[in-house]
């Protein structure tokens, strides 16, 4: 927890752009009957029966010192899918001398996963341009990606959505619109922080 809290609170460095990495799930849903059409003053009227079209799965890729995210829909999340989305994120910023890395400790956030899709020069080539930094079980709330996560579900998948076209499309309009903006993020919340407010968590001695 401790060094993620540190890394947020380095200064902002062109050479060291920090990216936060998270991944989540969306089910894909379809109408069985079309809505009502809307009247002036009316809400939208959709019936509460629909049909499952299959679960599409994507990764948040987000600098949160320079307001920029990119979220690829992968479908799955398997080590493949990682180790891809790692090699956007290593094009994305050619100049960087390391892309510091938080994410969270699943089994397949590992540069282990880079050398089952690449050749091995690649792959050690592209471990070589991130230095990475994992939050600690039960600590998902550290890493900035999943903040951003929320908000993309809040204002763009709460509507059923009905195929994997439409989600990458609502998903690259909602982008371009953050993106635009460019607000970067402001965390507050630090180690001396840490060692009051979650004192608990630390071993007694």
């Amino acid at each position: 927890m401790e060094d993620v809290l540190e890394v947020y609170h380095r200064p902002a460095d062109p050479r060291r752009p920090l990216v936060c990495l998270d991944e989540a799930s969306v089910q894909l849903l379809n109408e069985v009957r079309d809505p009502l059409p809307l009247r002036p003053g009316a809400p939208l009227c959709v019936d509460s029966e629909y049909k499952r079209e299959g679960v599409e799965s994507y990764f948040m890729l987000m600098a949160p010192l320079l307001g920029w995210r990119h979220v690829a829909v992968t479908g799955t999340r398997t080590k493949a899918d990682y180790a891809h989305v790692l090699k956007i994120l290593a094009e994305q910023f050619p100049a960087a001398e390391k892309i510091v890395v938080v994410q969270d400790n699943l089994n397949t956030h590992h540069p282990a996963s880079l050398y089952e899709v690449f050749a091995p020069q690649e792959a050690r080539r592209l471990i070589e341009r991130f230095e990475w930094h994992y939050t600690p079980k039960h600590g998902s709330w550290l890493n900035m990606a999943e903040i951003e996560l929320g908000i993309l579900k809040r204002q763009c998948l709460e509507d059923r959505i009905g195929s994997r076209e439409i989600l990458t499309k609502k998903i690259f309009a909602w982008q371009a619109q953050r993106n635009t903006a460019a607000r970067p993020y402001d965390w507050q919340f630090t180690t001396d922080d840490a060692r009051v407010k979650l004192k608990r968590l630390y071993p007694a001695i």
